[in-house]
């Protein structure tokens, strides 16, 4: 078995051309070439392949058995090529890729994934992966490359990290219906001094830590009857009446009926929902997905 040398992609063309032509006068004509330089590299790519493609005298050209074979292998290579070629288009372009999201699980409460219906129908070749995770997890797995985007409550600018706002989202006091706030129609976070409260943990949440300090600037620390990890499980226990919490507005859908939810009059402490990103991605699809999740 000879070494077959790797041929062009130019030589596959005018084969394919010819074989559907089985004229050289024709087929030179739609390649916008003379005869002469199509029946050399016709040559060549018989000579490289070590057999006859083509039939071939004065009167008519047919392909022989091994051209047809070859021709449908031939036009196999052609078409996956073409899609390969769409796609590195698509991808250079921002309309397909694969996005690594970083999430915690109050986001699904929200718009995100109503926002990531509408990416998914308008760029189905973009393919987000959602990895649900711990705020402070989404920045280190951002800091490894292995995620693209952390969907956060958090901006944060340094010299590897950079954030853009997506949505505001205000924060709510989250109260058992017959809580005696509930009557107000605004909550102030001073009037929450003596409350007990059911909070994120500060190890894991940024926006526990800055409800935290936020307490403490009105010169009181909250008393945490329970710590938990996700604004669900602190909703639960404000239902199972353990305390009260500050939830972003967009964490209200749950258990809207079992809960009374008034809004928190502190200017200085919101949750605006940011996308944060590595300064050094590169991705375009990076670019349509947080275009498409900014809202106006």
């Amino acid at each position: 078995m000879r070494y077959i040398l790797p041929m062009e992609l130019r030589q596959l063309r005018y084969f394919t051309t010819l074989a559907e032509e089985l004229n050289f006068t024709r087929a030179a004509e739609r390649l916008h070439i003379s005869q002469p330089p199509l029946s050399a590299q016709i040559a060549q790519l018989e000579d490289e392949l070590g057999v006859k493609l083509f039939h071939r005298n004065s009167r008519k050209v047919e392909l022989t058995e091994a051209g047809a074979s070859f021709l449908r292998d031939v036009r196999v290579i052609q078409s996956r090529l073409k899609e390969a070629t769409l796609r590195v288009q698509h991808i250079d372009a921002g309309l397909a890729g694969r996005i690594e999201v970083g999430l915690s699980g109050s986001h699904f409460l929200g718009p995100l994934p109503g926002l990531i219906g509408k990416l998914a129908a308008s760029h189905p070749d973009i393919r987000v992966i959602l990895n649900e995770m711990a705020p402070n997890d989404q920045l280190e797995a951002l800091r490894e490359h292995r995620i693209d985007v952390s969907i956060s409550r958090q901006s944060i600018e340094d010299d590897l990290l950079c954030s853009r706002r997506l949505w505001p989202d205000p924060l709510l006091v989250a109260l058992p219906p017959e809580h005696p706030l509930s009557r107000r129609t605004r909550i102030r976070l001073d009037e929450l001094a003596g409350e007990r409260f059911v909070m994120l943990r500060r190890e894991t949440s940024t926006f526990a830590e800055r409800i935290f300090r936020a307490c403490a600037a009105h010169g009181f620390s909250p008393d945490v009857e329970q710590t938990v990890a996700e604004v669900p499980a602190q909703l639960s226990l404000v239902t199972a009446g353990l305390g009260i919490a500050l939830v972003p507005t967009s964490t209200s859908a749950y258990q809207p009926h079992a809960l009374a939810f008034r809004p928190l009059d502190e200017p200085g402490l919101e949750a605006s929902v940011h996308a944060v990103m590595r300064k050094d991605n590169r991705k375009a699809a990076l670019e349509t997905f947080v275009r498409q999740l900014t809202q106006p």
